[in-house]
């Protein structure tokens, strides 16, 4: 990329650590667990999975978009999440968005699952009361209706759209709205991703599947928290999770010209595809990923002081994560941060979250740690297992890779 990189002038989070992103991010630097049983929907015995990491409520929060009505209306939860992280990204950038600015600002908040809860509870009522859905069943539903609600919110005027890689859904909205600031589309985007996957079917799916959290044999009374144990010798899987991320985006031109500031830049993005397996990581693909990012922010291997890795927990996953990354570093392989050892897998919000923890980490000083790790001989790296680190970083690594073979990788600056 270029000296117009885009800027991050201001995100939030909603994680299984917390509603508030600050308090969030200090329980991630003590090492605490968001992972616990699975209470969103009543189980039975014979129910397979038992735990997740699950986002508070929020319905007590004073925002407009939480009333009553709304809430009638919108049943997703999707749709208050995103909102609330938009509503205090905006916040925390000082950024007013005029009827002037409205014709200049995108949106690319997106979802990789979306309301499919609302669809499920419609056909649920159709089959059990014999009535048909409610009106806004299908509203609900749409994952583009996201970005549509948060434009309506902001007054967004600009271009909209609804990028979808499965679980690299966050970060590539953070790509896809630095391809409209660097084409000269628009001056803001506001990006991120939200996903509440516990809903029957898809928690059983990635059951069913082979992809989340299975204890061994004997170990299935193991403490929830115990569970998410990315590049750990004895990882079973992913643990699904909910959460939402937002980032605003700009031009250095457009923060410098309207008195906001920033401490941190989008430097350069790879996207690629593996052509390979539907969801299967490819080791070519992912490697020529990190490489691309790289070489768009025009830094070496050496520059880059730490990797937000994807590292969901799967075997096979987080095995090809670690050769392409050797393949890259080489013997210089640096610390490897693993957020969702901590939060879970929060599907296609996952990135943006783990993206917002590394601008936290560059604003500290401080790697959170990997919690529940075990050396795996297979892979010999530095997690920052179980303890947090102090680490200065001008350049981070981040890393996103999803169902489908769609890989995001994307290098983040230190505004000194």
């Amino acid at each position: 990329m270029s000296a117009s990189n885009p800027v991050i002038l201001g995100y939030d989070a909603v994680t299984a650590l917390g509603s508030d992103m600050e308090s969030g991010w200090q329980k991630a630097l003590a090492g605490t667990s968001g992972i616990a049983p699975l209470t969103r929907f009543p189980i039975d015995d014979e129910f397979p999975v038992r735990i997740a990491g699950q986002a508070p409520d929020i319905d007590e929060l004073d925002y407009p978009f939480l009333t009553a009505r709304h809430k009638a209306s919108w049943t997703s939860p999707v749709f208050r999440y995103s909102m609330l992280t938009v509503a205090r990204a905006l916040e925390r950038s000082g950024l007013e968005i005029t009827k002037d600015i409205a014709p200049r600002v995108a949106v690319t908040y997106s979802s990789a699952i979306g309301g499919i809860d609302a669809i499920l509870s419609s056909d649920r009522r159709m089959q059990a009361e014999n009535k048909l859905p409610r009106p806004y069943a299908n509203p609900n539903s749409c994952i583009n209706m996201i970005g549509g609600k948060i434009a309506i919110q902001t007054g967004a005027q600009g271009p909209i759209v609804t990028p979808v890689t499965a679980c690299a859904t966050g970060l590539t909205s953070m790509i896809t709205g630095a391809m409209f600031l660097a084409s000269g589309r628009a001056d803001v985007a506001i990006c991120g991703a939200v996903d509440f996957a516990l809903v029957e079917p898809i928690v059983a799916g990635f059951y069913t599947m082979n992809g989340v959290y299975n204890p061994k044999e004997g170990q299935e009374d193991e403490a929830p928290q115990l569970a998410s144990r990315p590049f750990s010798s004895n990882r079973r899987g992913f643990v699904i999770s909910e959460g939402a991320g937002a980032v605003i985006l700009a031009t250095p031109e457009f923060a410098k010209s309207h008195g906001l500031s920033y401490q941190t830049e989008l430097a350069g993005w790879g996207m690629t595809s593996d052509a390979h397996h539907f969801v299967a990581p490819y080791f070519k693909t992912i490697k020529r990923c990190m490489e691309d990012a790289m070489a768009d922010a025009n830094v070496t291997p050496a520059n880059i002081a730490t990797v937000n890795a994807h590292a969901a927990s799967t075997r096979v996953g987080d095995k090809v994560e670690f050769d392409a990354l050797q393949a890259v570093f080489g013997r210089q392989l640096p610390p490897v941060a693993a957020n969702k050892s901590l939060i879970g897998h929060a599907m296609g919000a996952s990135s943006v979250i783990e993206s917002i923890f590394s601008f936290q980490g560059m604003r500290d000083g401080v790697l959170p740690p990997t919690i529940n790790y075990k050396p795996d001989p297979e892979i010999e790296i530095d997690c920052v297992a179980n303890e947090k680190r102090k680490l200065d970083q001008e350049f981070v690594l981040k890393n996103s890779f999803g169902f489908g073979g769609c890989n995001s990788c994307a290098v983040f600056k230190r505004i000194n």
